[in-house]
């Protein structure tokens, strides 16, 4: 029991960046079923797009959430920092986020339209998915959350 107790403390932030970008993925994935089943859009391109859209914003106010409190514990709440560290946080997410919005479709229209769970286009959404978890990670790690600064602003 202490050996795991060691290994989650020396793997901490890794584990709970896999824990919440597992969480954060669910909620992606879950607003995309949501949308794309309701969505009253006849062109499935366009509902692709679309859900992609709301399903990515969503998911990324959750992981900024997330991510701040829980993975990298920066806990200041001073507005210039927040500011900052959102500003960051989200320009990180819009670039993954453009790889996520038109990757999906892309690949869709490149042959993987397979549907899993009953959800058209889902193993492309799972494969883009995988790639922008790894590089979200990469962002915050070395560029928003960085140590030094959660640390000054504690």
């Amino acid at each position: 029991m202490n050996h795991i107790k060691s290994l989650f403390s020396k793997y901490k932030e890794i584990i709970m960046y896999l824990i919440m970008g597992g969480a954060t993925t669910v909620v992606n994935w879950a607003s995309y079923a949501i949308t794309v089943s309701t969505l009253p859009i006849t062109n499935a391109d366009t509902k692709v797009l679309v859900s992609n859209i709301i399903s990515w914003t969503i998911a990324v106010i959750f992981a900024y959430i997330t991510n701040k409190i829980w993975v990298f514990q920066s806990y200041s709440w001073k507005f210039k920092y927040v500011l900052r560290e959102a500003f960051l946080f989200v320009s990180a997410r819009f670039l993954t986020g453009l790889l996520e919005i038109f990757g999906v479709p892309l690949l869709v229209k490149l042959g993987l339209h397979q549907t899993i769970f009953g959800i058209e286009g889902m193993l492309s959404k799972i494969l883009v998915s995988i790639i922008v978890v790894i590089l979200n990670y990469i962002f915050s790690k070395l560029l928003i959350f960085k140590k030094k600064d959660s640390q000054e602003n504690n």
